[in-house]
């Protein structure tokens, strides 16, 4: 009987560990008055070795754009991420796009990022537009972007 419990015990406190922690996180992209075309933007998380982990969303809904976005692309074909849940409108000059993502509460402090790519139609494309540390006081600071994106600004969810 002893060594059932034992054994439950170590089942259980097993299983309790192996569920991430996680919190959300909305986040408002607020982009730059620029002309032309409406703008492919793609979020992801970037492990600390600067490689892609994971896509958290893409605005842009037509797939025949997405090589536009060089780097990620290369990520997307090597891995086929299934990125249909994360897709939605792409997102036009100064107009604003809100999304919430959940994030690892395990990846703060421990040197991953979230990387804001984009592109416009026959323009620049900004690879890191927008890279905001996943860190306790990054996460929650307006971050300036360089190309389309003017900033973002990432608040938790209670």
């Amino acid at each position: 009987m002893t060594k059932k419990i034992i054994l439950f015990t170590l089942l259980s406190l097993f299983s309790v560990s192996s569920f991430a922690q996680k919190s959300k996180y909305k986040c408002m992209i607020q982009m730059n008055n620029y002309q032309g075309e409406k703008a492919y933007v793609i979020v992801s998380l970037i492990d600390p070795k600067g490689e892609y982990e994971k896509t958290f969303a893409v605005l842009g809904p037509d797939k025949q754009w997405f090589n536009t976005l060089k780097e990620w692309y290369k990520f997307q074909n090597k891995t086929k991420e299934k990125i249909s849940a994360v897709t939605g409108a792409s997102v036009g000059g100064g107009d604003r796009a809100v999304r919430t993502f959940e994030i690892e509460d395990a990846k703060l402090n421990k040197g991953y990022k979230l990387r804001f790519e984009s592109a416009v139609e026959e323009q620049k494309y900004h690879v890191k537009d927008v890279e905001i540390a996943l860190t306790s006081q990054g996460i929650v600071e307006k971050i300036e972007g360089s190309g389309y994106i003017r900033f973002v600004k990432l608040s938790k969810v209670q």
